[in-house]
């Protein structure tokens, strides 16, 4: 028998796709397509949705099959295409989610009023009728988008507890958000219903100390780790808080509150806030200086005056600080050090729970961080185990793992 050669890239086939989380894994989800101009993007949606776990049924519309071809769906999704009544109407009732888009007002309306022209408004109906999540992303020129009409629609299908989604206005239209912000936004909305949902903070980014009101002292920190955790929890439900400081890296911008302090103490004040209210798990991934600048000086220091001399004082442990707070909550810290043997690493985690009341660290060695073929970090937990985490991925689920456990 002659193998069928398909294209390949580093060894992924030419309809795979690389997994970048599982928020949607065992999940199906139908896509909805119908007739906006913005369909031209469902072959991107359906493998972004893929990428996070989603077994994908496409439904289109005779509208939308005059923008995009049935085939390159299919090859995008590597599932079921349904394009008219004749197609496999079963895959409707084995759905856990529903995403339109684009979605034209004409579909919302006919999804208000219960028309049935076509599968996709059966699919909307049956859903209504086993409450399964559903969220449409409007697409229209903005005259249309700003019609009080279609307020009216969009305000009647939202109190049949459907999300709607809109993007930016950009030249004269309302556009689709990103794909990737769309499917953020979607597996949230899959998933805030399910059991053990929880309230989150995560602080991030490295913190600053002034000297003068030009120049300052900063740790080393691109706040990725933090947006990493908290980008996973939110995909999986939970209420996220970013708290951060300096940052390097864009954060994901779905993600619902993101509050930046810079500076270490002003930073405390914030999350000694927050704790007023029932926050369920902290996530302590922020590099919050160990020294702050004693007298920062008023304006700028003139240059050219020869050496500087800078005294430094110690700065307040925010997790010890936090300790009577929080205790009622999953406390999750961060200990990065350098040129240590592993045992001394993961002791050195073990004394830090010990002493500031926390659930579990994720310990991990700078120079390793640099060098793929190491862990990515160790988490300790509260009994002195320990155990390694390979990637982001696993850093991720782990955390995940101890917040939905609770205490």
């Amino acid at each position: 028998m002659m193998e069928t050669n398909l294209p390949q890239y580093m060894g992924i086939r030419d309809t795979d796709v690389s997994m970048r989380g599982d928020s949607l894994a065992g999940q199906t989800v139908l896509l909805g397509v119908s007739g906006g101009i913005a369909a031209v993007d469902t072959v991107r949606l359906a493998r972004e949705l893929r990428r996070h776990g989603a077994d994908v049924r496409v439904a289109l519309t005779h509208s939308a099959q005059r923008i995009i071809t049935p085939l390159a769906v299919e090859w995008a999704t590597q599932g079921e295409v349904i394009t008219d009544w004749d197609g496999n109407m079963e895959v409707l009732d084995e759905v856990d989610g529903i995403l339109v888009a684009p979605a034209t007002r004409d579909t919302m309306a006919s999804y208000v009023h219960g028309l049935q022209h076509g599968p996709l408004m059966m699919a909307l109906s049956v859903a209504r009728s086993r409450d399964c999540p559903v969220m449409m992303i409007p697409s229209m020129h903005a005259d249309l988008a700003n019609d009080p009409v279609t307020d009216d629609v969009v305000e009647e299908v939202r109190k049949h507890g459907i999300h709607v989604l809109w993007g930016e206005e950009q030249e004269g239209k309302r556009k689709t958000p990103p794909h990737e912000e769309i499917v953020a936004r979607f597996a949230h909305h899959m998933n805030c219903g399910k059991p053990k949902r929880k309230d989150v903070v995560v602080t991030l980014g490295a913190t600053r100390s002034a000297i003068d009101d030009i120049r300052f002292v900063q740790n080393t920190s691109s706040g990725a780790t933090g947006f990493a955790i908290a980008d996973d929890l939110y995909r999986h439900g939970h209420d996220v808080t970013c708290v951060a400081g300096v940052t390097s890296v864009s954060w994901p911008k779905w993600l619902p509150l993101v509050i930046e302090v810079l500076e270490p103490n002003a930073m405390l004040k914030e999350l000694k806030v927050l704790a007023k209210d029932s926050i369920d798990a902290w996530i302590h991934t922020a590099a919050v200086l160990d020294y702050l600048v004693s007298n920062p000086a008023a304006g700028k220091i003139a240059s050219q005056q020869g050496s500087l001399k800078v005294e430094l004082i110690e700065g307040e442990k925010h997790i010890e600080s936090l300790k009577e707070s929080c205790q009622n909550a999953v406390r999750i810290g961060f200990k990065l050090e350098s040129g240590i043997k592993q045992k001394d690493l993961i002791y050195r985690a073990t004394a830090q729970i010990e002493k500031a009341g926390m659930t579990a660290v994720i310990a991990n060695r700078l120079e390793d961080l640099a060098d793929a073929t190491k862990p990515r970090g160790y988490l300790v937990d509260s009994l002195g185990s320990h155990f390694v985490l390979e990637d982001t991925n696993k850093m991720c689920e782990a955390i995940r793992t101890f917040v939905e456990r609770g205490i």
